[in-house]
């Protein structure tokens, strides 16, 4: 049974919690003077002391015949019961009751005012909702309207929101008139951990996260491969669940190169500490959306913890840190060109310059204003 003295607090993720470093992190706060539930697909994460799971098959989005007619439709009011996870989630809640709900993005909103009793509602809607996948042609005519339904009509609502820098804070004020709190997706704190010296004859690259079209992997795997001798480059990758095409040809671009090694993916804990022995982090991401264009994403600061110098496609949040910070260099554009034009341009000194301003860094671009933030929320909500 519950402590009757904690507060109750529901954590709604239309995601796997377990692979959710942002979520895992909010779920450690949560937990730490409350009982939390859990409502995500997969299993029970860590800190949660009851869990309600989601079939990973079931689709967080209306994707049935009648959910994509009534999108069409623009029926929102409708629709937003529509999808098969908050069709099942609706079912499994019952009348259980909360004091908190935390409604990660957008989506969750609806079944997050749905919860019986008055909880109080805490969003956290990660990126710009209204803009996920707008390079998707289908996502943009049918979804992008309905996720702007749903913040106009629940964001007004809520008793806090919080979003990952303030470029995409300040277009939820315009937009929609909530005052979003700034969390990023900063982790914490590594103070042992330390720059480490550049070798004399390689400069080692080094490149992290999901193995997904867009990413523009295939870009740093040939820059890497123009470059040369002197510089190698090593990829730490979750591949796709469902052994796309993709993933396999990413696979034989890597067998092809000699300067390039794939590794097996390793936790968000331990990611630091793989990272460390290399010099650079790159990540080159075309602004397909407004959030590829205000992008402040979960690599930068694993790299800026593993204390490396960065290598990174122009965009609004990480051009402004990188050159306040002399973090790395920006690149002009976002092909393989650019990043060997970028990387040749350094020398052994500039590099090792960058990774020492990572250290200085580090403590300020970790995760500990972020949980401040996160419980003093916690602290007016409960």
């Amino acid at each position: 049974m519950p402590d009757a003295s904690r507060p109750r607090v529901l954590c709604i993720s239309f995601s796997d919690i377990n692979a959710d470093s942002r979520v895992l992190r909010q779920l450690a706060v949560l937990a730490e003077d409350h009982h939390v539930t859990t409502l995500c697909y997969g299993s029970r994460p860590e800190h949660a002391s009851d869990h309600i799971e989601i079939d990973r098959n079931l689709p967080s989005l209306p994707q049935t015949l009648s959910g994509v007619v009534k999108l069409g439709l623009r029926r929102f009011r409708s629709v937003q019961w529509e999808a098969p996870a908050t069709r099942v989630a609706i079912e499994k809640l019952g009348d259980r009751q909360f004091d908190i709900v935390v409604a990660n993005e957008a989506r969750a909103l609806p079944l997050a005012f749905r919860i019986a009793g008055t909880p109080r509602i805490w969003c956290d809607l990660h990126e710009w909702a209204p803009a996920e996948r707008t390079h998707v042609l289908s996502w943009r005519l049918l979804v992008a309207p309905f996720m702007r339904w749903i913040c106009a009509e629940y964001l007004p609502r809520v008793d806090a929101a919080t979003t990952i820098n303030e470029s995409i804070a300040d277009m939820y004020r315009d937009d929609f008139g909530v005052e979003a709190e700034i969390v990023r997706n900063a982790i914490g704190y590594r103070a042992d951990l330390a720059p480490r010296p550049v070798q004399e004859d390689t400069v080692r690259l080094v490149h992290s996260g999901g193995a997904v079209p867009g990413r523009n992997i295939e870009a740093i795997i040939d820059a890497v491969d123009e470059l040369g001798e002197g510089y190698t480059l090593d990829l730490y990758l979750i591949a796709s669940r469902d052994g796309s095409a993709y993933w396999r040809g990413l696979r034989q671009q890597i067998a092809n190169s000699e300067r390039t090694t794939l590794h097996d993916p390793v936790s968000p804990e331990q990611l630091p500490d793989a990272l460390n022995e290399y010099d650079l982090g790159v990540f080159l991401l075309p602004p397909l959306t407004p959030n590829h264009r205000h992008m402040l994403p979960n690599k930068f600061f694993d790299f800026v913890q593993a204390r490396l110098g960065l290598v990174f496609g122009t965009s609004v949040e990480t051009d402004r840190i990188i050159s306040s910070l002399q973090l790395g260099v920006v690149t002009q554009g976002y092909g393989a060109q650019d990043i060997v034009s970028a990387v040749r341009a350094l020398s052994r000194a500039d590099i090792e310059q960058f990774k020492k301003n990572a250290d200085a860094a580090a403590e300020a671009l970790s995760s500990r204003a972020d949980i401040a933030t996160e419980r003093g929320i916690l602290d007016r909500l409960s």
